[in-house]
């Protein structure tokens, strides 16, 4: 009678591969779960480093995190391709460091991201498609950047979702319009501390702001204040009204400068035809004048 037994060659061979599978299950589970130096690691998807006098992204987070908080630290800048590795990452906080620009490409790959703050940095410009990957990002902080001057008008195109944006305390002196258009689900918009200039510019933004006023954080629009562009005097915008900017009605656009130079230009080649053509028929009818002249003193003759 035969036995299905185990091999006895067998026994050595699966002692020795459980201690080294064992190694690669700590190694792995320590590599998913390390917490880099100098920060806190309160659960398995959260990394906080507040505080901590970075001057750079710190290295061994874990692939796995979810939340990480960067704030209040000296980070000059953000690697291209910082998120390739935190397809996790749904919370990301960059308050308080010395960001003057995002890299094209940066958050590329940020299709999770869902809260992301950039307020209090040196930022001077958002180009059109830093953000056009980030489908999922709710609210975005961009307040308080003294230096932030430009947002170009694709700038905001891939935030279908976004519900809160803050572009409080910057260095902004008009907003196009159309930079706002993508975003179709904005319930609160924050404008206050931008030093505006009271020109044909912002007359379109603040009809915005008047038909809008439910995004605008309650009282705030009243505080506002813009400055004249001749004489620089400041003027509450609670004392503006539509019939302020009524002189911009009359103020031509691209399209107008176009069809009254192009008509200029048909003018003046409709002169030029006619006048070509009286040089040709006047030089006719005088050889036909002295014909007529000639016929008839011959007929007196």
């Amino acid at each position: 009678m035969v036995h299905a037994t185990t091999p006895l060659t067998m026994i050595p061979c699966i002692n020795w591969l459980q201690p080294l599978l064992a190694l690669i299950s700590s190694t792995l589970l320590t590599r998913g779960h390390n917490c880099p130096s100098s920060c806190m690691c309160p659960d398995h998807h959260t990394v906080n480093c507040t505080g901590q006098g970075l001057t750079r992204v710190p290295d061994a987070i874990p692939l796995n995190v979810r939340r990480l908080l960067l704030s209040n630290n000296w980070i000059p800048w953000i690697p291209s391709d910082f998120l390739v590795l935190y397809s996790d990452l749904v919370y990301l906080d960059l308050r308080n460091n010395c960001l003057s620009q995002l890299e094209p490409g940066t958050l590329s790959t940020s299709s999770r991201l869902v809260f992301l703050d950039l307020g209090s940095n040196n930022l001077t410009e958002i180009s059109s498609g830093i953000f056009e990957d980030s489908t999922s990002l709710i609210k975005l902080r961009l307040g308080n950047n003294p230096f932030l001057s430009m947002i170009d008008k694709d700038a905001f195109s891939g935030l279908t979702s976004l519900r809160e944006l803050e572009l409080e305390g910057n260095g902004l002196t008009g907003l196009d319009v159309s930079v706002l258009k993508p975003l179709l689900y904005l319930k609160v918009l924050r404008l206050e501390g931008n030093p505006w200039l009271c020109d044909c510019h912002f007359a379109k933004l603040f009809a915005w702001m008047k038909e809008n006023e439910d995004k605008l954080p309650m009282g705030k629009l009243l505080k506002e204040w813009c400055s004249l562009p001749l004489d620089g005097q400041r003027v509450p915008l609670s004392l503006l009204s539509e019939d302020s900017f009524r002189e911009c009605r009359s103020t031509l656009s691209l399209t107008d400068y176009l069809i009254v130079i192009f008509s200029g230009i048909s003018v003046s080649v409709a002169a030029i035809i006619a006048s070509f053509c009286l040089a040709s028929i006047v030089p006719c009818f005088q050889r036909l004048k002295r014909g007529f002249k000639g016929d008839e003193e011959e007929g007196i003759d």
